[in-house]
């Protein structure tokens, strides 16, 4: 599995969006999920947490928070006034430690998340199934979700 740091690493220099750390932190999990559909296992060692705004951990920005040399966190407000941290690379020649299909998970969700507004993006993660199958407050095992996906016959008629 690949250090948190890494994957945050190679995903900020790939994407050029909103870095909020809600916004990050639901990308490593689209990241985690990915990869656990193609290959039974997460990117990352993360135990996700469904908790009142959707699949969510602190992993992330500590990660961020651990690394200053490499991670700049800067504390700003949203267009509602409410606080929210925006995360950015401060090392752009660090050389994260990711295998090609970990790359791969976190390219393909830079890809399909670039363009979407939050609303858009937050609509997507919610109509992950690990999210529509799971309750509030419950740990959510990626890859037990994924093979149990696998094996309806939603995905049976996708594929």
């Amino acid at each position: 599995m690949a250090d948190v740091k890494d994957v945050l690493a190679y995903m900020l220099n790939r994407y050029r969006g909103e870095t909020s750390n809600a916004r990050v932190t639901k990308m490593v999990y689209l990241t985690d999920w990915r990869h656990s559909l193609l290959y039974g296992r997460q990117v990352t060692d993360i135990e996700w947490y469904f908790d009142n705004y959707g699949p969510f951990v602190w992993t992330v920005i500590e990660a961020a928070r651990e690394n200053p040399d490499l991670f700049e966190i800067e504390a700003t407000q949203t267009v509602f006034g409410n606080s929210k941290n925006v995360l950015r690379l401060r090392n752009k020649q660090y050389k994260p430690q990711l295998g090609d299909s970990e790359r791969a998970a976190v390219d393909f969700v830079v890809d399909a998340t670039k363009d979407l507004t939050f609303d858009a993006f937050i609509k997507l993660v919610y109509s992950t199934y690990p999210i529509m199958k799971s309750d509030r407050y419950e740990s959510l095992d990626l890859p037990a979700l994924a093979r149990e996906y696998k094996a309806t016959p939603v995905f049976q008629n996708v594929q």
